[in-house]
């Protein structure tokens, strides 16, 4: 009789990093992560078979943007239903409540990470160190690195150990300045303190690629997969799940 073999094949992991509550210096909104950007990838990934651990930048209790709540009386995200079961699952609302810091977080234990939208990363993303040099690290280590809708800001900024963008000689998307108008003319005022695509299109040597507004895009150039906006999350989870196999 052969000798008993484990075939047990290690669960790939995937580190979702989500942004801290901030206040808009523009409207003065309280602003956070944006629901469907973390629970449709989320979801993916457990649906992939993958471990799925949730961070922030700075740790603590995580608040999400008004306007992705589907229970927002706004009705914005009413048909989000996968967003509203998360939030009436004790057990998964549970994963917000005190999440971890992202220090001390090293991309070998890790296959993928991948960096949560909301409208706060425009504040507590784009200029967080620690969080870019996370960034960086995951990429020049080889791992999945990806970033959805306005997390993509910190592309804008994060560079290389060489000193050069990361984004240099890459496609990548991000919240479209169509987007930004749309949104703007919903809520009747200007809501960012800066355009995503207006930035990155003054870069040089990158290509920022946009779909039709509020349409599921996803791009992946070789390890970095960056996606839209809100409705791309899924796209961007399917393209990292895509790179890494199952």
């Amino acid at each position: 009789m052969s000798e008993h073999t484990d075939t047990t094949i290690a669960r790939k992991k995937v580190l979702l990093v989500a942004a801290n509550a901030a206040t808009s210096p523009t409207t003065g909104w309280p602003i956070g992560f944006w629901w469907a950007e973390l629970t449709h990838p989320y979801q993916a990934f457990v649906e992939a078979g993958y471990e799925v651990e949730i961070r922030s930048p700075d740790g603590g209790a995580l608040v999400a943007d008004a306007y992705s709540d589907p229970e927002d009386p706004s009705g914005y995200s009413a048909h989000d239903l996968l967003s509203l079961g998360f939030k009436h699952s004790p057990s998964h609302v549970a994963l917000l409540e005190d999440t971890a810091s992202i220090e001390g977080v090293d991309p070998a234990d890790y296959d993928a990470i991948f960096l949560v939208g909301g409208q706060s990363p425009m504040v507590s993303f784009v200029e967080h160190g620690p969080l870019h040099a996370l960034v960086v690290r995951f990429f020049e280590a080889g791992k999945v690195t990806a970033l959805v809708c306005h997390a993509t800001c910190v592309l804008l900024r994060a560079r290389l150990s060489n000193g050069e963008l990361l984004v240099k000689g890459r496609s990548w998307t991000g919240f479209a300045d169509s987007e930004e108008a749309y949104a703007d003319a919903f809520v009747g005022q200007r809501i960012q303190p800066f355009w995503i695509e207006s930035e990155a299109r003054a870069l040089p040597d990158t290509t920022f690629l946009v779909e039709q507004r509020f349409r599921p895009f996803a791009v992946r150039d070789g390890h970095l997969v960056t996606g839209q906006q809100q409705n791309s999350g899924a796209a961007a989870a399917r393209l990292v799940i895509e790179a890494l196999g199952r």
